[in-house]
């Protein structure tokens, strides 16, 4: 009887390791602080990977080798007292292409103003009834973004359900003392990153997402040409989103993941195709102008 209660839990337990969503890499440095102990920082780095990895943040059942990578950098820059913190967060995810071992970026945020409490050696709880911290809040945040965005790429606004949830972190975070919930502090903070997402004017952005991967890149194995103008089409959709909101924070986050790979893509592709993309990009990322260039005197 024991031995078969201890089966039934060792299955359990099982099930519920293949059901965690995240393979994220996180990486704590703290540069300018040189009065505390690394072992804070390190514990912050342990705590912040236990939440992201371990924590289900879904009812999806992920396999080991479905679940999402993605990598977050906390760069600690100040601290006020003994728990008390500053710091900027980037947050990098990439999608793997099918048929390849090539990981395509999507997503490359900064996000400047992340201010926190943490105590050595704690547990990082998160609640999704309340407000309980604001670094628990921000990972979650986050956390939500990356599994609607990596849905967008795989079934046409597959992601809305996970926007939804990051939704309801910003509405719990709108009494936080904490700076970047707030629609009126900023334009490029995560109150306006997610409102963007849902946003009508920004569909385009989002059915983008699934053409340019899904139908693209997803399809380069067995047909480059096809796939490469699939992704040009996709290209040539975001300028919608540019004309009703021009430089909008939504579209730089994209941008800063996509843009040399878009140059690798289009390097070699024919002439005609080649200028077709240049000068849409030329238009709505005009912040990486010169490496399209680049990419223009490619042969």
């Amino acid at each position: 009887m024991r031995s078969s209660f201890l089966l039934i839990l060792t299955l359990l337990a099982a099930a519920r390791a293949d059901a965690q969503e995240f393979n994220c890499k996180v990486s704590v440095i703290a540069p300018q602080i040189q009065s505390t102990p690394k072992r804070v920082f390190q514990s912050m780095e342990t705590s912040i990977t236990q939440l992201m990895n371990t924590r289900r943040w879904t009812n999806l059942n992920f396999s080991p080798q479905e679940r999402i990578d993605c990598n977050m950098l906390l760069t600690v820059n100040e601290q006020s007292s003994a728990d008390r913190f500053k710091a900027t967060l980037q947050v990098i995810y990439s999608r793997p292409v099918y048929g390849t071992d090539y990981n395509s970026p999507v997503v490359d945020i900064l996000d400047n103003n992340v201010q926190f409490s943490f105590l050595e050696n704690t547990q990082i709880d998160f609640s999704p009834e309340r407000f309980s911290g604001n670094l628990s809040s921000v990972i979650a945040f986050y956390a939500y973004y990356i599994l609607g965005v990596d849905a967008d790429t795989f079934s046409p606004m597959g992601g809305t359900d996970f926007y939804t949830q990051a939704q309801n972190v910003v509405n719990n975070a709108q009494n936080a003392s904490e700076p970047g919930w707030k629609a009126f502090e900023d334009q490029k903070n995560r109150y306006w990153l997610l409102d963007n997402q849902q946003q009508a004017v920004f569909r385009p952005l989002r059915e983008f997402l699934y053409t340019y991967h899904r139908q693209g890149f997803d399809e380069m194995a067995e047909d480059l040409a096809k796939g490469r103008k699939a992704c040009a089409d996709a290209v040539n959709t975001l300028k919608a989103v540019h004309q009703a909101k021009p430089s909008s924070y939504n579209l730089q986050v994209l941008f800063n993941a996509k843009y040399n790979e878009l140059v690798e893509l289009y390097k070699g592709a024919d002439p005609q195709e080649k200028a077709k993309v240049y000068n849409t990009l030329q238009i709505i990322d005009p912040g990486h102008i010169s490496q399209y260039m680049e990419m223009m005197k490619a042969r």
